[in-house]
């Protein structure tokens, strides 16, 4: 288990935010998914901290640490 969240060079959908938490907290990366396409469904604002956590969220090998 990583101890730094960064989001994989492989294993994308679409930014690799659902991988990141996935592989940082050492939990399945489908559930993680599915459990972001159920919670995206309602309303809030889960677009925008996707977003956020895209920006925040160094890509892996990056120098931005």
């Amino acid at each position: 288990m990583r101890t730094t969240l960064q989001r994989p060079k492989s294993g994308r959908v679409l930014a690799g935010v659902c991988a990141a938490l996935a592989n940082g907290l050492g939990w399945n990366v489908t559930m993680v998914r599915i459990a972001w396409i159920v919670l995206s469904l309602f309303p809030g604002p889960m677009w925008v901290v996707y977003a956020l956590l895209w920006i925040i969220i160094p890509a892996e090998g990056s120098s931005r640490r």
